[in-house]
């Protein structure tokens, strides 16, 4: 059975999530800390990690940067805390997906099965596509900009692949949803989020995008 390993402080939200989870056949198992949630990982790995922010001790985003170190495992960050900023920050350090307290278990758990098929599956090998200075090989795994490397992450890779395979076509959120994510429905600030992060790392002017565009209502498009 898939085993997941929720971090979080608070005892009740802690044996209402491992309880949830067991009846829809994980196999679960808690910690009260980061440092506990970090040391388990480390010695009986789990399939997917739900970590909270707000811990004692290490905070939940200095958590998963270190799961993330380690470990390639799904991170899922459970929180009660909805800010974009908060959002933006769990991503950035290596969170797959972030949910806001109360979290109903037939969601999560549709979660967790779409981040394990992700994990499990390759990306679709494509030629090597160019768009101005920006280079994208799927195949390779690779993203240069005027011919540096770009350090990216999984999920803003897949992103990126998905919009380039679609070059000059309008994706709406739902359908990245759906095809990076592997969600019928879920938060759209997903998709700005990583969209966001990644015209940091690839437009020269990311406040106004030559490659990676907006069109208001629609979705976004990569264009040449």
């Amino acid at each position: 059975m898939t085993a997941v390993l929720v971090i979080e402080d608070d005892d009740r939200i802690r044996l209402a999530l491992l309880l949830a989870l067991e009846e829809e056949g994980y196999t679960a198992y808690g910690a009260a800390s980061a440092e506990e949630g970090l040391r388990r990982q480390r010695q009986d790995p789990a399939d997917n990690v739900l970590v909270d922010l707000m811990l004692p001790g290490l905070d939940g985003f200095e958590c998963i940067r270190q799961l993330r170190r380690d470990d390639d495992v799904p991170i899922v960050v459970v929180s009660a805390r909805d800010d974009t900023h908060d959002i933006v920050a769990a991503l950035e350090a290596g969170a797959d997906d972030y949910l806001v307290k109360p979290v109903a278990i037939k969601e999560l758990s549709a979660r967790l099965r779409a981040l394990r098929r992700r994990a499990r599956a390759a990306t679709t090998p494509v030629a090597v596509q160019v768009f101005g200075d920006l280079e994208i090989s799927a195949d390779a795994g690779e993203v240069r900009r005027a011919g540096r490397p770009v350090a990216v992450t999984r999920t803003e890779f897949r992103l990126l692949c998905e919009l380039a395979q679609h070059a000059g076509k309008v994706l709406s959120r739902q359908q990245l949803l759906q095809r990076v994510w592997g969600y019928d429905s879920g938060d759209e600030r997903l998709v700005d989020v990583h969209v966001g992060r990644l015209r940091q790392k690839i437009e020269e002017d990311p406040g106004s995008p030559r490659h990676l565009v907006t069109l208001r209502g629609l979705g976004y498009k990569l264009q040449r």
